[in-house]
């Protein structure tokens, strides 16, 4: 259909008719800024007045705008994890027929059960949890340390998310409770808020990274992986305890991107492994999280 019904269909706003260069070319020098988009026909002076009083993103909890009311089992069915495919030779054993013929790889046996925290997560971060046979039980971003540890998950995720992370206290100190009881792992926002559960802080960054790009180096084994990214706040290196290692960066502004607490199961990175559609660079990290449930002593 024309773009303008699919956009008065869905109720979204749209805008046209500005130099989308001149404005890139602002952003780039001046670093990203609150804007005023209306749909009223106001005059400049007040557009640009709204824009300036907006309250922006710094400070701002939309944590709890995003996450869900309730606990809830992800895809208890295995039908909404299923990785479509196409039929090759010899691998038809290996695959499942859906209802309308689509061809699905077979879903791995469960192998560990697992708490998600839910800052704003994606359906394909549980989708790619399920397919790293990982059974996922997702809580809302408030869930108290002691809810979450009297369901015994064998690991802890916390996912994605939008706005500050230093406004976000209730989950530090939920996350401070819950090191080392449980091997975690964390992503993007999750892994700004283990840097304050740790002690430390973040910063915004000028222009934010974004887009699906970004080199990053290991450097422990010097690899370098492209990966997914959609962040406008870093971690202050400077900030972080002796006891949590740098374990990865970006090579384009040298910020921090991944981290590891060198005493218990914690670690974390800033972009994500489960981008769709790509790059599938960091994917390894799913297998990291199942290593490190293997490897650390089973409490209850």
């Amino acid at each position: 259909m024309p773009l303008n019904e699919y956009l008065v269909r869905a109720n979204i706003p749209g805008i046209q008719g500005i130099d989308t260069r001149a404005l890139t070319r602002h952003l780039r020098e001046k670093g990203a800024m609150k804007g005023c988009l209306s749909t009223e026909n106001l005059r400049v002076e007040e557009a640009v007045e709204r824009a300036v009083n907006g309250h922006g993103v710094i400070g701002m909890d939309y944590v709890r705008e995003v996450t869900t009311r309730s606990a809830y089992d992800w895809d208890p069915t295995d039908r909404m994890s299923r990785e479509w495919t196409l039929v090759k030779g010899d691998q038809e054993k290996s695959l499942e027929v859906g209802d309308n013929g689509e061809v699905f790889k077979k879903l791995p046996p469960i192998k560990h059960r697992i708490v998600a925290y839910d800052f704003g997560i994606k359906h394909n971060i549980l989708r790619n949890l399920r397919q790293h046979g990982f059974q996922v039980h997702v809580v809302p971003a408030t869930t108290t340390a002691e809810e979450v540890l009297a369901l015994n998950p064998d690991g802890i995720f916390l996912s994605n998310g939008p706005g500050d992370p230093s406004a976000l206290k209730y989950a530090h100190e939920i996350l401070r409770q819950l090191i080392g009881k449980k091997p975690i792992f964390g992503i993007c926002l999750g892994h700004q808020i283990l840097a304050y559960a740790y002690g430390g802080k973040t910063f915004k960054l000028k222009f934010g990274h974004r887009g699906g790009n970004q080199p990053v180096k290991d450097l422990k084994t010097g690899r370098v992986a492209i990966t997914s990214q959609n962040h406008g706040f870093a971690v202050d290196p400077k900030s972080l305890p002796s006891d949590v290692e740098i374990t990865h960066i970006n090579l384009n502004d040298g910020t921090v991107e991944g981290m590891r607490h060198r005493k218990f199961p914690v670690f974390s990175v800033q972009y994500h492994p489960e981008a769709a559609p790509g790059p599938h660079d960091a994917d390894y990290f799913f297998k990291e999280f199942q290593n490190l449930i293997d490897s650390t002593p089973i409490q209850c």
